[in-house]
């Protein structure tokens, strides 16, 4: 069953959103010394990121921080989420996390896959999952209607990790699939505006289907609930 939890503004949802990852975290470190965080690019988590690096009363140490998703692009590249990552939440506190790149410096994401398969197949159930979701109502970078849909919502796959080419963006990319994501202690959709409320919602009708909607794979799975913190 979706849970929404609905703010005034986003100086709102960041600061409480922030507050329940930290105490996710926290609770996975004193259960197992070390916690796992997933986090999403693009504009709209910058002013969590920036609540997150913010606080001191959380061990950073033992965190481990990697993407839902990235463009296959150097660290270097102004649209590698892996740089925005590190320019606005491995810093202050933060910055003594531990972080896995998607990007591996290979030619393709196809050659990439090779060593993330088993890094990522191997890692333990993620703590908490911070989803983005765009205007066309992709998530992570599972586009409509693309072939990597087919092995990336597919939730009895082997895959952990997937490389994709959608036509509606730039870039070639890793993606890991809805079983490594789901594969988590608390799911949570970060989305803002009135226009991505709509979308979602439109991505549960009757009618609709996980290759037209992605996001509405995340919804409707059972492994673990999605939550969703939303302001206008």
């Amino acid at each position: 069953m979706l849970k929404w939890h609905r703010f005034e503004g986003r100086a709102e949802l960041d600061t409480q959103l922030s507050q329940v990852i930290i105490a996710a975290l926290s609770d996975a470190i004193e259960q197992r010394d070390t916690a796992y965080l997933v986090v999403s690019g693009g504009s709209t988590p910058v002013g969590l990121f920036g609540e997150l690096a913010r606080n001191s009363e959380l061990d950073w140490r033992k965190v481990v921080i990697t993407l839902a998703d990235e463009r296959w692009v150097p660290r270097s590249h102004p649209d590698s989420n892996q740089q925005l990552v590190e320019q606005q939440l491995l810093r202050a506190h933060a910055a003594a996390a531990r972080f896995i790149p998607l990007y591996t410096g290979a030619a393709t994401p196809e050659q990439g896959s090779l060593s993330l398969e088993h890094d990522f197949a191997t890692l333990p159930k993620f703590d908490v999952v911070l989803l983005g979701m765009g205007g066309d109502a992709h998530t992570a970078s599972l586009f409509p209607n693309t072939e990597a849909l087919t092995v990336g919502l597919d939730p009895l796959t082997d895959c952990a990790v997937l490389p994709a080419r959608p036509q509606t963006a730039p870039h070639a990319r890793m993606t890991l699939t809805l079983k490594r994501l789901v594969k988590t202690r608390q799911l949570f959709l970060h989305i803002t505006g009135e226009q991505k409320e709509l979308i979602f919602n439109e991505s549960l009708g009757p009618s609709i289907t996980a290759r037209e909607y992605p996001i509405r794979a995340f919804a409707l799975q059972d492994q673990c609930p999605l939550e969703i913190f939303y302001a206008p």
